[in-house]
């Protein structure tokens, strides 16, 4: 029998995305190619997840017609879901791709502003979920415990249940310690973390390591954007270039990489054959409008490239 995986989402969003020739500050930008998407970390990953087979759930936060919008565009795309409502409006996000310059503008409001019951609630569904492993995704609704993550993986440790981690700043510093299977910041992320840049691949490798060996993470896998990614694990390194591929959209990427990453992991592949699904999945990401919006045949021809 497959591996149960939940996702957790603390403060999804609506995703709008689309192109526009030209982004010109006053002036009117007239857009075309849009597409609308039921997004935030957790979110991703399981539509991620469920796009690969994975047996996957996503716990979400969701308040106002914009939460009831995220909940309708998961049934439509046939993810399961289970639902914390809350009083505070789900956000929306807008991401305009400007053609002529060849680049991405990612508007990512704050969200709502949680109160004590939104998160009490959270760590009581935690408490009841049927799940083998549970991938926490994404930023903290504005006021939130910047511990929360940390409080999941109490429970998760205490249920046997594999808890991965993508989340930044303060709330990755806080979550760290026992009970983290996995953690999965971009380089940028990790020098946050560690205080100091990491000029280097051997000063790179040598902090998630270190990380690894003081218990912090089972596995630290660093994303590195066009260049690739690695992970640490108790046996060492393991380190693969980027492919290449053509930039569409680089919203969902590190999001669809957890996913693909985390199913090789559930069903007992070796980190470093993870490792290949993750960059697999989060290349096929970016070349794709909308969020995370990949088929498992793409993924399975970029890893064929690796």
């Amino acid at each position: 029998m497959g591996q149960r995986i939940a996702t957790l989402t603390l403060n999804p969003a609506i995703d709008l995305a689309c192109v526009a020739d030209s982004v010109r500050h006053t002036h009117k930008v007239r857009t075309r190619d849009e597409h609308i998407d039921p997004g935030g970390g957790g979110i991703n990953v399981a539509r991620v997840l469920h796009a690969l087979g994975g047996d996957a759930m996503a716990l979400i936060l969701a308040g106002g017609v914009t939460g009831a919008l995220i909940e309708d565009l998961l049934t439509e795309a046939a993810v399961p879901h289970r639902t914390i409502r809350v009083k505070g409006r789900t956000r929306i996000s807008f991401t305009v791709y400007d053609r002529d310059a060849g680049v991405e503008y990612r508007f990512v409001p704050q969200g709502p502003t949680a109160e004590a019951a939104d998160w009490e609630a959270v760590l009581a569904a935690v408490e009841t979920l049927e799940t083998d492993w549970l991938v926490a995704s994404g930023s903290l609704e504005h006021g939130m415990p910047v511990d929360i993550y940390r409080q999941v993986a109490d429970i998760a440790h205490r249920r046997g249940i594999r808890f991965v981690l993508d989340t930044s700043g303060p709330p990755l510093a806080a979550a760290l310690g026992p009970g983290i299977a996995m953690i999965k910041p971009s380089l940028g992320e990790l020098e946050s973390l560690v205080g100091r840049r990491l000029e280097g691949e051997a000063e790179q490798e040598a902090e998630a390591l270190a990380l690894v060996r003081a218990g912090k993470a089972g596995l630290v896998a660093v994303t590195l954007g066009e260049k690739g990614a690695f992970v640490a694990s108790a046996t060492g390194i393991a380190r693969l270039p980027g492919l290449s591929a053509p930039f569409r959209s680089a919203v969902g990427a590190g999001d669809s990489f957890v996913a693909a990453m985390t199913l090789a992991l559930a069903r007992g592949d070796a980190p470093t054959e993870a490792l290949k699904w993750g960059i697999a999945a989060g290349t096929a990401a970016v070349i794709c409008a909308g969020t995370a919006r990949l088929t498992r045949e793409e993924v399975t021809a970029q890893r064929a490239r690796i």
